[in-house]
């Protein structure tokens, strides 16, 4: 059983596909520190550096597109919705109040 990369990734989501696309970056700059020496050669300073760059990266970035999408799909229903809603201002206006 073959799994296509596009159906593999509209399963997942783009909020889960963007935050494992920044992790990997993230990794990917530690293992660079990890080549100039920045980070010590203990392999548990790099599991932790590896960890934690990547799984903050990966958490902030899924968490920010999450929030994009989520707009974007407010903005969309209300767009798309029939009835119009009146903000405050227009509705003390209708009453005299304004």
């Amino acid at each position: 059983m073959t799994v296509s990369k596009a159906s593999l990734m509209s399963r997942i989501g783009l909020p889960v596909t963007v935050g494992l696309a920044f992790a990997l970056i993230a990794m990917l700059l530690v293992v660079v520190g990890i080549v100039r020496g920045i980070v010590p050669s203990d392999p548990r300073s790099i599991l932790l550096a590896l960890l934690i760059s990547g799984g903050s990266w990966g958490l902030v970035s899924w968490a920010v597109t999450t929030a994009v999408v989520d707009v974007e799909r407010d903005v969309e229903e209300q767009a798309t919705d029939d009835t119009p809603q009146a903000t405050e201002s227009e509705r003390e206006t209708e009453n005299g109040e304004g």
